[in-house]
């Protein structure tokens, strides 16, 4: 599957040593004002090379808006959106030809389809993401009488959670030819009860499945999360007032569906699998080798994904407010 979304329905394209990533989005609604100008901001938030802590690859990501708008509105027909690759250097990656990296889809992208592409990861690469975020940013623009915001943020760099801190975590890893994860935080403020559905598409079923779907997740909670195993129930309930609720410790979805408070997600992101440090692996015959990763890697890849975890939760929430349209007449605009 290279779609997401029931309503607003995203299909991303590209390899990360190809022509170009994009993405084509269909279902957005007509009128939303769109242009580059809107989406690059995000884009720049994600690119690598801004600082010595991330992937030296230096690409500006431009974004080309090929379709769907006209005079710098959305038409209601599919929006293209392109990025060029740039800075690729595939030469890099001549030693992994015949080679699995640990911790990376080589192996499990070689069992299903029985070839692969060795430079950079191809489509497994994190490169994909900034079609998502191509795509969360137009989310993002759509009008609505509900204030929405979604924001991100790092909350946590292997266990430390000062930024100095975090900081220095990161700088000691990238100096040991090593890595290491993260914990990221989004929040979706504004949103109103009564979205998502009850049983198989729960609202909190979908903002999982896209967080997981982000290549470097491997945990997604919200609210208390795995935290909520730990408590009473009667800590763990949100007493209701006539002011609302007076907690929100269920992360603004109950049963499957909204609460109209904000909703909490907060996503564990793994160490960069491409280090220096020698690791033991196989090649394609199944022999044992030793292997280094060189090239331009992230030492810490949670600071990048912070954008991505905004967009990717735009998008199941515009897809929520479109699909809700169906059952009340709710337009949203």
């Amino acid at each position: 599957m290279n779609t997401f979304g029931r309503n607003f329905r995203c299909t991303t394209f590209g390899e990360s040593h190809g022509k170009a990533v994009g993405v084509v989005v269909d279902g957005c609604p007509p009128g939303i004002p769109l242009a580059e100008a809107d989406i690059q901001p995000y884009l720049d938030r994600r690119r690598p090379g801004k600082s010595p802590l991330e992937s030296a690859r230096q690409e500006t990501d431009r974004v080309e808006i090929l379709s769907g708008t006209f005079e710098g509105r959305t038409t209601g027909a599919p929006i293209a959106l392109v990025v060029r690759n740039r800075d690729v250097q595939s030469g890099d990656y001549d030693a992994l030809r015949d080679v699995f990296r640990p911790g990376h889809a080589d192996y499990t992208w070689q069992a299903k389809y029985g070839l692969r592409d060795h430079r950079g990861g191809g489509r497994s690469s994190g490169r994909e993401t900034l079609a998502r975020v191509a795509a969360g940013a137009g989310a993002g623009r759509r009008p609505s009488p509900y204030r929405l915001a979604v924001p991100g943020r790092l909350i946590e760099v292997h266990a430390a959670t000062d930024p100095a801190a975090m900081e220095s975590e990161i700088r000691a890893a990238r100096d040991a030819g090593d890595s290491v994860g993260g914990i990221v935080e989004v929040t979706a403020a504004g949103c109103p009860a009564g979205l998502g559905d009850p049983v198989f598409s729960k609202l909190d079923a979908a903002i999982a499945g896209a967080m997981m779907g982000i290549g470097a997740v491997k945990g997604v909670e919200l609210g208390e999360g795995f935290g909520a195993a730990r408590l009473f129930g009667s800590e763990m309930n949100d007493p209701i007032t006539e002011a609302g609720f007076s907690s929100n410790h269920a992360g603004g979805v109950l049963g499957g569906i909204s609460t109209g408070q904000d909703i909490v997600v907060r996503l564990a992101v793994k160490p960069t699998p491409s280090i220096r440090k020698a690791q033991r692996t196989v090649d394609t015959a199944g022999k044992e080798r030793e292997i280094s990763v060189e090239g331009r890697h992230d030492p810490c890849i949670a600071p990048r994904v912070v954008p991505v975890a905004e967009c990717m939760l735009a998008i199941v929430i515009l897809d929520a407010l479109l699909e809700q349209a169906k059952y009340r007449g709710f337009s949203g605009e």
